[in-house]
């Protein structure tokens, strides 16, 4: 056994003690800068659920078709549907929809700027690494504690918890796309004459979209890998189903809101993957025509 060198008590209560005071003084201002938040959720959730559920299959099976020009993913698309609603999942679907695409376009508004920032100072990317690799490493349901207690249990927790484990690969891979454009190429546009800015938008981002997409690609699986854990504190859809297969030990209950995850995650999977592909093509013969 381990001797004890110092009493890690007094740190543990400091600990705890900073949390109350951050939550008795703090907890209404961060309820409203947390607002935007609850209301695209919401505005998502309630948009998703109203909408008839063949114009859902209809436009994700259109985009799946956009994306891979090929009939098996529209076709899984539809199938798909059909089996979330046959098994009486398709509200809680729609729920777990509208937390992952609210997660994922908070992480985006967040994170591809922060991999822009990174990508062009190296002070800030030896700050932010190590931060990154905390949250990504840092077990999910640490993140729910404090949230929790500011918040209370419902969504909004479960969201910002899910944008926190989620938004880590979009900044690491936006970083990275950036930072690999080839160098002649930013040469080239200097001697053009091009600004900082313009250099930004016209050339890095164009030629790093494969990346970041990868990025936006892994973030959407994590966002997706977190619905269970967020419903233990609240945010229904899916995952409150497995949760309550495990409760009750019903296998059925659990696996076919399991099964329905796995297709939403195979869905967004292709998806991106496809679009990212595209991308990488017209990039490429772009190349070869120069």
């Amino acid at each position: 056994m381990f001797p004890e060198i110092i009493d890690t008590r007094p740190l543990r209560r400091a600990v705890d003690d900073g949390l109350n005071w951050v939550v008795g003084h703090w907890s209404g201002a961060l309820e409203a800068a947390a607002s935007p938040l609850a209301i695209l959720l919401n505005a998502l959730e309630k948009l998703l659920i109203g909408t008839p559920w063949w114009l859902i299959a209809a436009i994700l099976a259109g985009i799946a078709w956009l994306a891979t020009r090929r009939w098996q993913l529209p076709l899984f698309v539809v199938l798909s549907m059909l089996f979330l609603g046959v098994m009486n999942l398709w509200q809680d679907a729609m729920t777990t929809m509208a937390l992952m695409i609210a997660a994922t376009l908070t992480a985006i508004v967040i994170s591809i700027p922060v991999g822009v920032w990174m990508s062009r100072s190296r002070a800030v990317r030896q700050i932010a690494t190590p931060l990154l690799d905390l949250m990504q490493t840092m077990p999910s349901f640490v993140y729910l504690i404090p949230t929790v207690m500011i918040f209370g249990p419902g969504k909004i927790p479960a969201l910002i918890a899910t944008i926190v484990y989620a938004a880590p690969p979009l900044v690491r891979l936006t970083d990275l796309g950036l930072r690999s454009v080839d160098p002649a190429v930013m040469e080239a546009s200097r001697a053009f004459g091009s600004s900082p800015g313009q250099r930004l938008l016209g050339v890095q981002i164009p030629l790093a979209l494969p990346t970041i997409l990868a990025g936006i690609n892994q973030t959407t699986m994590m966002a997706l890998a977190m619905v269970v854990i967020a419903s233990m504190i609240g945010a229904g859809g899916l995952g409150y189903q497995v949760l309550q297969g495990i409760g009750r030990l019903e296998v059925s209950r659990g696996l076919f809101a399991g099964l329905g995850i796995v297709a939403l995650a195979i869905i967004f999977d292709r998806i991106t993957q496809s679009f990212g592909k595209q991308l990488q093509t017209r990039i490429g013969l772009s190349e070869g025509r120069t």
